[in-house]
């Protein structure tokens, strides 16, 4: 077995940082099985130096190697691409094509930016890493091959998982082994080593001197966040070594190379949504038509009040819960003044109930049957829904979700008796 100095000089892999160390001492551990690596690491980390270590070091060097870039390839094609197709599979198969995984039968795969396959690609592979077994597209025919997969992401699979974009699994079949390589940043011995290796690798390949950095310079580039890890690195070293006609670089000529990120001082950020937010504009109607109808309807509750009592007063003493809720601090001072003025609340105080003919009180009352007018079938269903999401949202706790419906927990209650919920 190889040692892990002789597979950096080898591969040409720069740095001595002891977590990558660690991922090619797994790479050299796991390469004469044919276990399914995960490679993960952000992008630009230098993800595909370790499918060529465990290829180069397996019983399959012989074989073929292909590396596939996932996310390049049109999600209408890929299927085509990865298992082949018939001739006449669909529009412009004019004869019959080979794919990747019966090509590379005996070598080695390697899956670049795997976690952009679409979920019907995603059942296809799941069954090549079971049983070997694949369908070419617009065949019926089974087909066998025997290849050895490894994988590569910067996606958070765990998260891509509790969105469903990947297949819970898919990932732990791929991820029999997971391999991590760090980013740039954490490698800050390893920073000024690759630019020295970089400058003078750039150096011979344009014929010119290789660029050198003071030490405020070597301090800024210890200090930047390098998002863009090795291949952002390589291409400032690029940059310097082509533009700058002084070879050597200070602080403040190397700023000019290293776009502004920002501060790099820690901040809280706050992922998790608030169990009251909305995913959706049609949430939000439903929430707005239903607040204006809980608004509605206490309006007719308080107009009731009105009159039965006949006493403006004293229906804003016992309802000044209600009136807040409706009006909020923004009904003027003579609030009073306006409600005694309004002609549908001008009831004799003092009408006996012998004085008043049948026929005249029907006729002033006839608008309280309109008062009860059911609303439609239609929201009614959104009404329904609506309690049954903050239910859920809420674990079946009554008080939280009138809370969050703006709604007392009485009236909830009953609407759930309503509806049978």
């Amino acid at each position: 077995m190889e040692s892990v100095q002789a597979i950096k000089q080898r591969f040409g892999i720069i740095g001595n940082d002891p977590k990558l160390n660690r991922a090619i001492e797994k790479a050299i551990q796991v390469a004469p099985t044919d276990i399914s690596v995960l490679v993960t690491g952000e992008s630009g980390v230098g993800k595909e130096s370790i499918p060529k270590i465990i290829h180069q070091l397996s019983h399959r060097k012989h074989g073929k190697y292909i590396a596939v870039n996932c996310g390049a390839i049109p999600e209408g094609t890929i299927d085509s691409e990865l298992f082949g197709h018939e001739k006449g599979a669909f529009t412009g198969a004019t004869q019959t094509r080979s794919g990747y995984f019966e090509v590379a039968d005996g070598g080695t795969i390697f899956l670049d930016e795997v976690g952009e396959l679409p979920l019907t690609t995603q059942v296809r592979l799941l069954r090549v890493l079971e049983n070997g077994e694949f369908i070419k597209v617009g065949s019926s025919k089974v087909q066998k091959t025997n290849v050895r997969i490894v994988a590569a992401t910067n996606v958070n699979m765990f998260e891509a998982i509790k969105k469903e974009k990947f297949r819970e699994d898919l990932y732990y079949r791929l991820s029999t082994v997971e391999i991590n390589l760090p980013a740039l940043r954490e490698r800050k011995e390893d920073i000024h080593l690759l630019f020295r290796k970089f400058a003078s690798d750039f150096a011979l390949k344009y014929k010119m001197p290789t660029v050198k950095l003071t030490d405020d310079a070597v301090n800024s580039l210890l200090k930047y966040r390098w998002n863009g890890n090795i291949r952002q690195l390589r291409n400032v070293a690029e940059q310097v070594s082509v533009l700058e006609h002084n070879r050597t670089i200070n602080a403040v000529t190397l700023q000019h190379y290293l776009p502004n990120t920002g501060s790099n001082l820690p901040a809280v950020v706050n992922n998790s949504k608030s169990e009251s937010d909305f995913s959706s504009e049609r949430e939000i109607l439903y929430k707005v038509l239903f607040d204006m109808k809980s608004d509605l309807n206490d309006l007719k509750k308080l107009t009731m009040e009105l009159m039965k009592n006949g006493s403006a007063k004293d229906v804003q003493k016992d309802n000044e819960h209600l009136i807040q809720k409706i009006y909020g601090d923004d009904k003027d001072d003579d609030f009073d003044a306006t409600i005694e003025d309004l002609d549908v609340l001008s009831i004799p105080e003092h009408i006996e109930a012998d004085e008043q003919s049948p026929s005249e009180t029907e006729d002033k009352y006839h608008f309280a049957e309109e008062i009860e007018e059911e609303e439609t079938l239609s929201l009614q269903d959104k009404e329904l829904e609506l309690i049954k999401k903050s239910l859920e949202r809420h674990n079946g706790k009554r008080k939280l979700a009138a809370a969050e419906l703006g709604i007392s927990e009485r009236t909830l209650y009953r609407k759930i008796k309503q509806y049978d919920l």
